[in-house]
């Protein structure tokens, strides 16, 4: 399964952008996918998930209210709609998906097993 990640760029606080994630290569389904990010000097953090059983949705506290995960399951794409965007939003983004039943949702970022190449989101303030 390969992952693209793409949408990022640089947004003044309070504007908007929206990420897209694409997953292809295999024939079989994705279970869930998942949005992670890493800011500069911090350690990678959930941001948002989707699994398609049951159309369910998890949200980071930080993000939740501000963004929004929607996704295709017949086209394996996932959108993270990001709005209110502060400086502390400033990170690499990345997807990732598992083809795997999780055990707790949203799991861990261990339990995802393909990742994107992540994009990059700047805030300004």
């Amino acid at each position: 399964v390969q992952l693209q990640a793409y949408g990022g760029g640089l947004v003044q606080a309070g504007g908007s952008l929206r990420l897209t994630c694409a997953a292809s290569g295999r024939s079989f389904k994705t279970y869930a996918i998942a949005w992670f990010r890493q800011g500069p000097g911090k350690e990678r953090e959930f941001v948002a998930a989707i699994r398609w059983r049951g159309e369910s949705t998890s949200y980071g506290g930080s993000v939740e209210g501000r963004f929004t995960i929607s996704g295709d399951n017949a086209k394996n794409t996932v959108w993270l709609q990001m709005n209110i965007l502060k400086p502390e939003d400033t990170a690499v983004y990345y997807c990732a998906a598992t083809v795997e039943i999780l055990r707790t949702w949203p799991g861990a970022s261990s339990e995802y097993d393909y990742w994107g190449q992540g994009t990059q989101v700047t805030v300004s303030s």
